[in-house]
């Protein structure tokens, strides 16, 4: 920004005067060069640094496998916690929940290793990471309390909550206590708090039960969209589209979709097209891919590219995915192609950044205000 100039006179400037303004704004522009370019391929909405036994990479190693490619990555543990049952599996450690039939429990300190990993990065490399709270129960009316608390504890660090799961093949019959559900009022107070802190949510929900019957309905969606639609002004991604291992895509999934995306009343409800479980369903034909692309192309601004690798050890690992999606990438318009690999991204974390930042703010001066009430 140039300086205040005081205007003296009324008298227009002299021919060399008006060249030698025009020089100086041209060497200005040179010397401040070309805008910024993202040099990078994707931004990563959905990465977990740790496993179901709380190991996983180490958040430096994380970057360098990012390295020239992923730009930006939501990063977050998993809450839950695989049960070694001697009983079960003797000297066998399963390290997945599909190796045992021991139950699983929320991990609440996964939120704390996620926090002390980001703040042990430079800030050039923290610019590049938003980690999520996942360490709660949703089934539990306390959740919010746990996820306020991480936020005053951690301040600066967290930009959502997620990924989390409600319902999810072969997962949540494990969990050990209350069964989560989608009409459980502690979910309600969940989505309420992320709106009030600007809060992104990624939610796995499945959009079906596995092995359904023919004539079934998928209650699960129908309970999904009233959760939805009670919460419109939370910024949800809703992980995987709602597939999974052995949960295909429901009959009319595509319509399913674009009448989720085109009501007026959900309009910060966005969808990651994360796991190599999902994409193994879009691609599977040109026919299914021809349809993904063309959904996608007509609403740019709802989709995320992710990843949901679980603590990877190699770039060609982490990224096999984005190889898998080359036929859908393909078919995409330029514009939405940018959007989904990396524009939504940036636009829905950035703006989770400042209103998260702008909550704790707030609730420091809350707080002051009445501390010297008391």
């Amino acid at each position: 920004m140039f300086p205040r100039v005081r205007v003296i006179h009324a008298t227009p400037p002299s021919g060399a005067i008006r060249t030698l303004i025009g020089v100086l704004l041209t060497v200005t522009a040179l010397a401040a060069g070309p805008p910024p370019v993202d040099p990078y391929i994707v931004n990563d909405s959905h990465l977990h640094l740790t496993n179901y036994v709380q190991e996983g990479t180490d958040i430096h190693t994380m970057l360098n496998l990012m390295g020239d490619k992923v730009g930006r990555v939501a990063l977050f543990g998993i809450p839950l916690q695989q049960t070694w049952s001697y009983g079960n599996t003797g000297s066998y450690a399963p390290t997945y929940y599909l190796q045992s039939d021991a139950p699983l429990y929320y991990y609440s300190f996964t939120d704390a290793y996620i926090a002390t990993a980001y703040r042990s990065l430079p800030p050039a490399e923290q610019a590049r990471v938003d980690p999520m709270i996942t360490g709660f129960n949703p089934a539990d009316m306390y959740a919010v309390e746990h996820i306020r608390r991480v936020l005053k504890t951690f301040p600066g660090v967290f930009s959502g909550i997620g990924e989390f799961t409600v319902h999810k093949e072969f997962v949540s019959s494990k969990v050990a206590g209350d069964t989560a559900s989608l009409t459980n009022p502690a979910l309600d107070r969940i989505f309420d708090f992320a709106a009030e802190a600007g809060l992104v949510v990624i939610l796995h929900n499945d959009a079906d039960v596995p092995f359904p019957k023919p004539d079934q309905e998928p209650y699960q969606l129908l309970q999904l969209r009233e959760l939805f639609l009670r919460h419109p002004q939370t910024t949800i991604i809703w992980a995987h589209a709602g597939l999974g291992r052995v949960v295909r895509p429901v009959s009319g999934q595509i319509a399913i979709l674009e009448r989720l995306l085109s009501n007026p009343a959900l309009p910060r409800v966005y969808i990651d097209l994360s796991w190599s479980e999902t994409a193994k369903y879009l691609v599977a034909t040109p026919e299914t891919t021809a349809a993904t692309a063309a959904l996608i192309n007509r609403y740019p601004d709802r989709f995320l590219f992710g990843t949901d690798e679980v603590a990877p050890s190699d770039q060609s690992r982490y990224l096999a995915i984005y190889t898998t999606y080359a036929p859908l990438l393909a078919r995409l318009t330029p514009d939405a192609s940018e959007k989904f690999r990396k524009g939504n991204f940036v636009r829905l974390f950035d703006e989770a950044r400042q209103r998260v930042r702008a909550w704790e703010r707030a609730d420091v001066e809350r707080a002051h205000i009445k501390e010297t009430r008391q």
